[in-house]
């Protein structure tokens, strides 16, 4: 059996992001538990010369379905800053997850060997849309996602592995 682009990609991206929903719920009933307005980690860092929490979860939504929209479009550019609440982080994520489902498969998989241009500033970085895909949006967004849910455990949130992995696709 063979193995499509948007296997690799889409399937991948909507479980983790399955499971960055989950993790920022439990993090939101954490917050209010304790009596913590969960806007105050916006801002916290895993070490001073790394990006916030809020970066984080912005990036992982942009380079899940802002990758493939940039896979499909031909072209893909960094996030632009955000100003998003803890709420509107959530709002991101389901967003990110309902671009993702109404990807057709077919649609994505006719991509691949197409080519994608990274625009950062002046410099253009020239990818084929799986190469783009494959080596820059996942490892991007597995990045952002589980530096996200790191900051996250930082601050005491009650999360485990399984918080983490979403719903897996287990055999039937």
């Amino acid at each position: 059996m063979a193995i499509s682009l948007y296997d690799l990609s889409v399937t991948s991206f909507l479980q983790v992001l399955g499971g960055v929903d989950g993790f920022l719920t439990t993090g939101l009933a954490h917050f209010k538990e304790q009596g913590i307005d969960p806007n105050e980690i916006l801002e916290t860092r895993l070490h001073p010369d790394m990006l916030p929490f809020r970066f984080q979860v912005v990036s992982l939504a942009h380079h899940s379905a802002g990758g493939v929209k940039g896979a499909l479009a031909g072209g893909f550019v960094p996030p632009k800053p955000a100003g998003e609440d803890y709420a509107g982080l959530q709002k991101l994520v389901s967003e990110a997850r309902a671009t993702l489902e109404a990807i057709k498969p077919e649609e994505l998989n006719a991509v691949e060997g197409k080519d994608v241009i990274f625009s950062v500033g002046d410099r253009k970085v020239p990818f084929k849309a799986d190469g783009f895909l494959m080596s820059f949006s996942l490892p991007n967004f597995y990045f952002h996602a589980t530096t996200a849910y790191d900051i996250l455990r930082q601050k005491g949130v009650p999360l485990g592995k399984r918080d983490f992995l979403g719903r897996m696709r287990i055999a039937a």
